[in-house]
């Protein structure tokens, strides 16, 4: 929170209002929490500040993909992730304070782990033997004194054990990511086209009837996503296995990672490490205009997020100077959220209450009521968001989700 204070202060182009205000909620959340949580609660409530490695005995790793870390904070690197025959995913991190040529370069630097010579793309292809493993309690791989790892052999992602990754629903795998499990989406795609949107030109996909939208997963020119990403839209009609980071909101949205060669399935790329080729696509690929799509029916979600977003970034006195007199309020309930009108007007109400003593004078402002109501609206605009999340990604064109999701009280 204070990190994403002091970059809102000083202009940094790095900072997000968003990732300020989840941050704000979590910590808000614990203290609100903490005073009367015991046992289990209170273990968990309690955190690290760092997280400790815990003994895993020996592993056989298989590597699935690897993606170039580029950080606002100055941190750049490599991080490649593998699986074991059971599915669970494990991380090879390489990540330092640097740029871009880093974010570029550490792909090929030999992975920090045991005595291994494999670099992070080689392993990403290939296999790992690790005995004395430690794993961080997110799968990230210590590499202690103790560890040793040789190369193995690697697997195809339509062989076993890696094609089960595939076989999960994609649905399951999005409510796995939202209860706080791995974002990562392993998924089958037909790619459909480029269409126009609010936040720019994307790529879209069917995944099993559901109709998603693929996007860059970085925007920094250096990294090879975006060119990528407009050369696939010129294979128009093409099955592909891809992995993608789940992007959390109202429609299916996801940051694309890797995916199988447009004409080799038994290879794959690294979006934002190797660059496609107009020869890597299929014979007579023409990328085509980008379509205009019709806005999405969804529930206005936004005017009470809106006001969540402005409280952080302005304080209460934003929030006071404008009351409920917007009436957003009602039109909230109107349109059947009428838990998000009532946290809004609270929120309203609590920005603007401030009493006066006999003489005239302000009295010092309730703070832990307009804490209060702030953390019920950004609890609950969280909440909704997810649902509708979840909903979006279980619609098959055969069975659309509902366009309102059940209320939260």
């Amino acid at each position: 929170v204070v990190t994403g204070v002091r970059a809102a202060r000083s202009a940094d182009p790095g900072h997000r209002l968003a990732d300020l205000t989840g941050a704000l909620a979590e910590a808000l959340g614990v203290a609100h929490r903490l005073p009367d949580a015991t046992g289990d609660d209170l273990t968990g409530l309690r955190g690290t500040v760092r997280q400790p490695y815990r003994p895993d005995g020996s592993l056989r790793l298989y590597g699935l993909f690897t993606e170039p870390v580029l950080t606002a904070t100055g941190y750049a690197g490599a991080v490649t992730w593998t699986a074991d025959a059971d599915g669970r995913l494990y991380t090879v991190s390489d990540v330092a304070p640097g740029g871009p040529a880093r974010a570029t370069g550490a792909a090929d630097r030999a992975v920090r782990i045991g005595d291994t010579s494999l670099t992070h793309r080689e392993l990403s292809r290939a296999g790992l033997a690790v005995s004395g493993a430690t794993v961080s309690p997110t799968g990230r791989l210590g590499a202690g004194a103790g560890v040793r790892a040789v190369r193995a052999a690697g697997a195809s992602w339509h062989a076993e054990p890696l094609d089960r990754l595939w076989s999960v629903p994609a649905a399951d795998q999005v409510a796995r990511a939202l209860d706080g499990g791995p974002d990562l989406l392993f998924l089958d795609v037909t790619l459909a086209g480029t269409v126009r949107g609010t936040t720019g030109d994307c790529l879209m996909a069917d995944c099993a009837g559901v109709p998603l939208r693929l996007v860059t997963a970085h925007d920094d020119p250096s990294l090879p996503y975006r060119d990528n990403l407009r050369l696939l839209a010129a294979a128009r009609g093409s099955r592909l296995r891809i992995v993608a980071r789940l992007a959390p909101g109202p429609l299916p949205r996801v940051l694309l990672l890797a995916t199988e060669h447009p004409t080799d399935p038994t290879a794959r790329v690294d979006l934002g490490l190797d660059r496609l080729q107009h020869a890597d696509l299929p014979a007579g690929a023409v990328a085509s205009p980008a379509a205009d799509v019709p806005a999405a029916d969804e529930p206005p979600l936004h005017l009470l997020r809106r006001r969540v977003h402005q409280a952080v970034s302005g304080g209460r006195r934003v929030l006071a100077l404008g009351g409920g007199a917007s009436g957003d309020g009602a039109r909230l309930r109107r349109l059947g959220l009428g838990t998000a009108g009532d946290l809004l007007d609270d929120l309203h109400a609590a920005a603007a209450d401030r009493s006066r003593d006999s003489f005239g004078r302000l009295l010092p402002a309730d703070t832990a009521r307009f804490a209060r109501s702030w953390l019920a609206a950004a609890l609950y605009t969280d909440t909704v968001e997810r649902s509708l999340c979840a909903g979006a990604w279980a619609a098959t064109a055969e069975a659309p989700a509902p366009a309102r999701p059940t209320e939260v009280a």
